[in-house]
């Protein structure tokens, strides 16, 4: 029975009131490009791609593998098969038309590159970086060998050209031997893979094959095109890119940085942070376009050194992500799928041909990958993993395909065949990977690295991107200083030093001031160079000065996005149970977590010592939990002691029921204080306090141990003034050592309790 019989007969002419309502949209010239036929592709690409994805998602699958489906089902492989007319009216083969679904395609995939380059892990790329060279060398040599042979024996007829069969041999080769980056970062992160240390060296290896790939294809192009091979060119394209990631990495991720810290601070638009990372992905590439290479280079390294700046890199994630997914790739991977005509594999031949291409490209793929990891010391099981993850081809082949048949090396139906490879090879690597991942064990390293690093996504310090420390001219100034360097010297946070003494223009001293901080700061950041890696030690600080009122100043740093403001002045408390006033003036117009140093004790005449002896006290709530995290921080910075007591509050007793279970509520909480320090290597010492008050088992506690700094993790009162409650209030005030308060970023209501 045929197709078209099976066409309500009502549906027959919707093809032909497609294409009049494009030409009315359009003044009438139905020959021209049609806005009304654009979106109404947008639209068809996201609702199928999206839905298809949302499918493929509930049985296992990557949502890509949709989106790929949804532009097959769309193009002439079936929609075009089942109903000519209609396929046509909607996805018309008119050049101008086409090239306006493909820029949106285009700018999504940079969008992609890019935020796959966020997501990426320098470090751990760092430390597979053996294993990835190796890996993509034996992963490209062995699949290239194997479609070069195979194209030495295509018959004729698939040959537009039989007279260049080398030509062709070498686009077959490339195409069976490089894995899509793009569609291998997908597949990846979407199955939360991208964690794993095989899930970098996957990505990593990608990425050397995409690079290797547009580099050969230069080559061969160059042999298209001319007859001869152009060496110039060919050299350009090498030393071009060597050059490009060479200066990126050392002079562009500090650039980058600063532009995204400049544009956050001086600019008043709205997302103009965003529009300067647009503007640096797009610049970047350009430069990789110039230099012979394909622009989803410079997108990728974009996003890696966006990734690596320290700040914002979660907001950037968030506000790129759901336009990312849910428009661009959508159309993106849907386009790839339109334009194969899957329909011509009906002749057995063809089907034939296919499947051993497909056959032959998977084996050499894997053997190659599989024989890599193993040269590249990965166990058997980690390169039968990584082999599963190389073997998917997806879009890159669709270009590479493209630019064949575009130069007359490639016919329709060996242009086909290759997508069809590219497809099924995608489509077979999720299950595959996941089968392969299975049976994988974590190492010991790996398993605490990722345990560390779920524990931190809850964490307050580990999410730490940008501290703001104000500071007056004081010893307390110089010790809160000290103490900002060593939490910012573990992760190289970068560091704004406000001062808040008496206004810049007042005296040359305030000058001097910043100066001192500012080395204080990195001083301190330096004592810790030991204990990290990567940027550990190294950072980089900025100081202001007070040009206008104090509440003023505060609120116009406080929109510039800083996550923890650190107080360090002169006089912190004053009488009746009340803060300075300069403090409580800061606490008004700053609405997120905030932090508070006295100087006491010990502190007054060395305000930079070797090593803190730290009390923290905590309870089971939140807030002592966050207070722990700090001190804890503090201990694995520097050497010195940590001394967690127990103390409870009447409040914190909902908390402590959800402490470790199966233990006493003391024990548990204590313990879970102990598990935090462990996860850092930091020591502790644990006592419990039960029978005296809260603030009586803390000063007991300063008054009968060698500690230096009592850490205390507290609430905002609701009130008429800063508040944190008669604990901290008692603490700050009767204390013979230094105090460090950290408090929430909400006020919470004002109880009748204690503490």
């Amino acid at each position: 029975m045929q197709w078209s019989l099976l066409r309500p007969a009502g549906l027959a002419p919707a093809a032909l009131v497609l294409t009049t309502m494009a030409a009315s949209a359009e003044g009438g010239k139905s020959a021209g490009p049609s806005e009304f036929l654009l979106v109404t592709q947008i639209v068809l690409l996201i609702a199928v791609g999206r839905g298809l994805g949302e499918i493929m998602q509930r049985i296992g699958q990557p949502s890509v593998i949709g989106e790929l489906l949804a532009g097959i089902l769309l193009g002439p492989s079936l929609f075009g098969w089942i109903w000519p007319e209609a396929q046509a009216a909607i996805f018309p083969k008119m050049p101008e038309q086409k090239a306006m679904l493909d820029g949106i395609a285009q700018v999504g995939i940079l969008l992609l590159l890019l935020l796959t380059g966020m997501e990426t892990d320098l470090k751990l790329v760092r430390k597979v970086g053996k294993a990835a060279i190796a890996i993509s060398i034996a992963g490209i040599l062995v699949p290239f060998a194997c479609g070069f042979a195979l194209g030495e024996y295509l018959p004729d007829a698939l040959l537009p050209k039989p007279e260049q069969r080398l030509v062709a041999s070498l686009f077959m080769g490339t195409a069976l031997s490089i894995s899509s980056v793009k569609i291998v970062a997908v597949v990846v992160r979407e199955m939360n893979f991208m964690r794993r240390n095989v899930g970098q060296i996957i990505v990593a290896t990608a990425v050397i094959d995409d690079t290797i790939g547009w580099i050969i294809i230069a080559v061969i192009f160059s042999l298209a095109s001319q007859g001869t091979l152009d060496i110039a060119s060919v050299a350009k394209a090498v030393l071009g890119t060597l050059v490009f990631l060479a200066i990126s990495f050392t002079v562009g991720r500090r650039l980058v940085f600063q532009l995204i810290r400049w544009a956050n601070d001086n600019l008043v638009s709205a997302a103009a942070v965003i529009t300067v990372i647009l503007l640096l992905m797009g610049v970047m590439a350009l430069i990789t376009h110039a230099i012979g290479v394909h622009t989803v280079l410079g997108a990728f390294v974009a996003g890696i050194l966006v990734g690596e700046s320290p700040i914002l890199t979660r907001q950037i994630d968030e506000r790129l992500r759901g336009l990312i997914s849910s428009f661009f790739m959508p159309v993106f991977f849907g386009l790839a799928g339109l334009s194969a005509d899957l329909s011509v594999l009906r002749d057995p031949t063809l089907l034939m041909l296919t499947a051993l291409l497909v056959v032959i490209a998977s084996v050499g793929k894997f053997g190659g990958a599989f024989a890599g990891g193993t040269l590249g010391g990965l166990s058997t099981r980690e390169s039968l993993a990584l082999a599963s993850g190389m073997n998917a081809r997806g879009s890159t082949e669709v270009i590479i395909a493209t630019i064949g048949l575009s130069i007359g090396v490639l016919s329709q139906n060996l242009f086909t065949m290759i997508v069809t490879m590219a497809i099924v090879t995608t489509m077979a690597m999720p299950p595959m990977l996941r089968a392969a991942l299975a049976k994988l064990p974590m190492n010991k390293e790996e398993k605490e690295r990722l345990e560390r690093e779920e524990f931190e996504k809850r964490g307050f310090v580990a999410n730490l991107e940008r501290p703001l420390l104000a500071v007056d001219e004081s010893v307390t100034a110089t010790f809160a200083s000290h103490i900002v360097g060593l939490i910012a010297g573990m992760r190289g946070l970068p560091i704004t030093v406000l001062h808040i003494g008496k206004r810049a223009s007042e005296q040359q001293k305030d000058r001097d001031a910043d100066k001192s901080h500012e080395a204080v700061v990195k001083k301190a950041a330096e004592t810790v160079s030991a204990v990290g890696d990567g940027d550990s030690g190294s950072i980089d600080v900025v100081t202001r000065a007070r040009r206008a009122e104090l509440g003023e100043t505060i609120t116009e740093e406080a929109r510039k996005g800083f996550d923890l403001l650190v107080v360090g002045v002169d006089k912190v408390a004053a009488a009746k149970d009340r803060f300075d006033r300069s403090i409580e003036d800061i606490a008004a117009k700053f609405d997120g977590p905030l932090a508070i140093v006295a100087a006491k004790g010990k502190h007054l005449k060395q305000p930079m010592p070797d090593g803190l002896n730290i009390l923290v006290p905590v309870s089971g709530s939140g807030v002592s939990k966050r207070g722990a995290e700090v001190a804890v921080a503090l201990t694995q910075a520097g050497s010195g002691s940590l001394r967690v007591i127990y103390v409870a509050t009447t409040r914190d007793k909902g908390a402590q029921r959800g402490a470790s279970r199966g233990l006493g509520q003391e024990a548990g909480i204590l313990k879970d204080a102990s598990d935090l320090a462990a996860r850092y290597d930091v020591d502790i010492t644990t006592t419990l306090r039960v029978n005296r008050s809260p603030e009586a088992a803390i000063l007991r506690e300063i008054d009968t141990t060698d500690v230096d700094l009592v850490v205390m993790g507290v609430d905002r009162i609701q009130a008429d003034h800063l508040s944190f409650g008669g604990v901290a209030d008692a603490v700050l005030r009767q204390s013979k050592v230094s105090v460090l308060l950290v408090s929430s970023g909400e006020a919470r209501q004002a109880s009748s309790e204690k503490g």
